[in-house]
Order: structure tokens, then C-alpha cells, then sequence
């Protein structure tokens, strides 16, 4: 018998400072079998600093050719891809040539991501967005999780905070360039 996703839900009072975003997410997220914690938050954590009308997440762990988080152009073409992790050059050059914009979050090391994408063929490298969580805030915010979370998101700066009631966590959120060793 197969597993079943667990169903979670995030009330997200999101102050995004850097861009100017202020607003409440009623989240439910599905959170695969296969899917870690970690994984899971950070595709929570990307979708709330990505939002905008008409970005969803996608069954992009079922289905491979999907981002985890899109948002669709008006003719039906993904106009941004946000993938979660360190996705292969391969994948990445793909993105880069399906969307207009290609961000990736990832909670392991961003050096192996731009280790990888040194020497590849990858449409636009340039142009694609990394930012890396801190895999051990993102472990800390899973020990704190529930099934049922409401919690503060607060970006500002580079910094970000997410707490409720009494309990915060702060990481940075460091924007890396593909194609720089440092």
C-alpha cells in the first residue's frame, strides 16, 4: 500500500521588507512521502517570498518536468520557475528556456549547485536567482512544526525571521550567482 502525503496548514503573516510585501497566506501544503521536512519548508519559505497572484505549487516531486513552484504566463507558459534543492544543470537549463524567470532555494550547499553549473550549457546561467536557507534554521523550524502552524515571516535585508508567540528562528538568505565561485 501506497504512503499518503500529510497535509499541513500555514497561516503566514508575511512582511516581506525587501520587496515591499505585506500580507496574510492561508497556506495547505501537501508534503510527499518521499519529501523531508526540510524540504517541504523551504518550498513553504520560497512560495512566501515569491508570492503573487497566480503562483502555486505543483506536484513537481511527482511529476519531474514540473518546478515545485510556478507561476503561468498568460498564455498558459511558466513565466517564473522556482525550484527547491540543487537542481541538475541539466534541469536548470531547461528552466532557463521555458521561463523567464528561474529561482532556486536550497538548504545544502549553494558551492556544489555552482560546482555543477561551472562548464555547462545552461540557458541564461546568469540570469538565474539561488538563494540559500541555512539547513540548520530550516531543522530547527521543523523541531517547532505542527499540523496546524501560524506563523510570523518576516524578510528584511537579507535576514529572515519566522516565529510565533514566544519562539523565533533567524537565518540569513543569501543570494548567490550561478556562475561565481564565491
Amino acid at each position: 500500500m501506497a504512503l499518503s502525503s500529510t497535509l499541513y496548514r500555514f497561516k503566514l503573516s508575511v512582511s516581506d521588507v525587501d520587496r515591499g510585501f505585506y500580507d496574510t497566506l492561508d497556506l495547505r501544503v501537501a508534503m510527499h512521502p518521499s519529501e523531508t521536512e526540510v524540504f517541504m519548508l523551504t518550498r513553504v519559505i520560497a512560495y512566501a517570498l515569491n508570492y503573487e497572484d497566480g503562483l502555486e505549487f505543483t506536484s513537481g516531486l511527482q511529476t519531474p518536468d514540473e518546478p515545485a513552484i510556478r507561476k503561468l504566463g498568460e498564455h498558459g507558459n511558466i513565466a517564473k520557475w522556482i525550484d527547491i534543492g540543487n537542481p541538475a544543470a541539466k534541469r536548470l537549463h531547461k528552466a532557463s528556456k521555458a521561463s523567464d524567470v528561474v529561482c532556486v532555494y536550497t538548504y545544502k550547499d549553494p558551492e556544489n549547485l555552482k560546482r555543477e553549473a561551472a562548464g555547462e550549457n545552461i540557458h541564461h546561467a546568469d540570469q538565474i536567482q539561488v538563494f540559500a536557507i541555512e539547513q540548520k534554521f530550516l531543522e530547527s523550524l521543523g523541531s517547532f512544526l505542527k499540523r496546524d502552524n501560524t506563523w510570523n515571516l518576516i524578510h528584511n535585508e537579507g535576514e529572515l525571521i519566522i516565529g510565533s508567540g514566544d519562539e523565533s528562528f533567524t537565518s540569513t538568505l543569501a543570494r548567490h550567482s550561478l556562475l561565481s565561485s564565491n
